[in-house]
This record gives C-alpha cells, structure tokens and sequence, in this order.
C-alpha cells in the first residue's frame, strides 16, 4: 500500500507578472517567456524563480526582474498578488506559488536568460469575456471567469497546446492580475507607474482603456480627470514640442514626495 510522507515539503515558486508600457504603439504590455525545460517545455508562461532560503518572497521578486532584464528597482515598484496552492496546478512534485507583479518605468529590450528559449513582450488586449496578450502570430487569454474550483477541475484538458496556452496555472493567475488592477483602478492605480514617475491625463486613459475594456476616446478625459484628482498630483506641462497648449503633468499622489 502506497504511503505518503506528510512531512513533504512543497516548492516555493516565485512567479511575476511584469507590466511595461509600449510608447510606440500606446499599449500595456506583459513579459513572458518559452520554457525551455520540462515540464511544459515550449510553453510560453509567466517568469518564474525559486524563493532561496535566505531572502523574502518580496526579495526574490525583485532579484527575479534582475535577473531577468538587468534593472534595479525599489519595492515601490512591486506588489504581491495572491499566494497559488492548488495541488493541481503542477505535475508531479508539490510547488506553491506567491505571485508578484512589477510596474516597469520603462520596456526594456530583451534576450532570453537561463531555462528560456525566447523572452517576448505581450501587448495586451480585449475581448467581451477575457484578456489577450498578443506578439505577432501568437495570442493568449485569460483563463474564462469561472470560480477556482471549476478552473482547476477542467485545467487538465485545458493545457495540451503550448500554441494555445501558457504553461502551468499562469492564465489563471493572469485573470486575477488583471481583475486586481481593473478593481484598484479608482483608489491605487499602481499600474500608472509603467508610464514612469509623471505621465499626462491621455496616457493614464491609455493605460486604463485595456483593463476597463472601453476604447480609451470613450473614457471622457474631463470626467476621468474629476474622478481621479484625490490621486493625481498636477506637477506642471510637459515641454511643447508642436503646436498647441502644452498637456499637463501628474504624478501619483500616494507614492513618494
């Protein structure tokens, strides 16, 4: 008769979710990258790292951006999201997973580092139902708005195409990274720091269009401004450079002086 050693200690993931934000194209932005080992090998799936034992969940989020992209960043700029122990969620040996997310001030390029095959930049989208994150040619969801219960029950049959689905529980986590900043849109906004320490009203709009699932020339700008001035702090112009009054300037009001 088989036994099971209770004593078992499971694997502590550290697993963040990396907002950036794309000038070029005016869209938010997610960082993942091709496994390269097993399990799920050549899935595409959310940056990952072992928490070691001498650092924090927080500390080892941070090393994961290092690590990952070269840049420092302080703890202002990190969150964590939810802790993920479904003895589903991963094949054979137990690993939980205390998800971060990260607000990049800026899109750094990126190469691919140790157990990744590629490293790509997602830009996020919308449909009527999920979130999609897109590059080129391939394109991925969230997971459906259905409970916790009923994701991990049908995420065996759900997970056979690395074309179709990230590795892991990672379209789950990333439904509920994305419902955690469309839900503190209104009172913590922390997702704006991925358009750096100031940004103008247009760019926030930008920013909130994805997540609310509104085209951003339906969010009025008078209206957003009035909504939002508890947590906007006016800071002054930007410099002109074309024609026409130059926009404003604001910073988050909670974050720092």
């Amino acid at each position: 008769m088989a036994t099971t050693n209770v004593l078992e200690q499971p694997y502590i993931n550290i697993t963040n979710i990396i907002w950036s934000f794309d000038h070029a194209t005016n869209q938010v932005n997610i960082l993942l990258v091709k496994r390269d080992n097993a399990p799920y090998r050549n899935f595409w799936a959310l940056p990952e790292t072992f928490m070691r034992f001498q650092e924090s969940a927080d500390d080892a989020a941070l090393r994961l951006v290092k690590e990952k992209i070269g840049m420092e960043l302080s703890d202002s700029h990190t969150e964590q999201l939810a802790t993920f122990t479904n003895k589903l969620r991963t094949p054979g040996s137990r690993a939980l997973s205390l998800a971060y997310m990260t607000f990049l001030p800026d899109k750094p390029e990126l190469k691919a580092g140790y157990g990744a095959a590629d490293a790509r930049w997602f830009a996020m989208g919308y449909t009527e139902q999920r979130y999609r994150f897109s590059n080129g040619n391939l394109s991925f969801e969230t997971a459906r708005d259905v409970s916790e219960t009923t994701y991990y029950e049908q995420f065996a049959t759900n997970q056979a195409h690395p074309d179709q689905h990230l590795a892991y529980d990672h379209e789950w986590i990333l439904k509920i990274a994305c419902d955690r900043i469309r839900n503190k849109l209104d009172y913590q906004p922390n997702i704006l720091l991925v358009l750096g320490a100031t940004f103008t009203l247009k760019d926030a709009r930008l920013v909130y269009s994805p997540f609310l699932k509104t085209p951003v020339n339906e969010i009025d700008n008078s209206n957003f401004k009035k909504s939002h001035r508890k947590l906007f702090t006016d800071i002054g112009t930007t410099a002109a450079k074309r024609p026409g009054r130059p926009a404003r300037l604001y910073k988050l009001a909670y974050i720092g002086a």
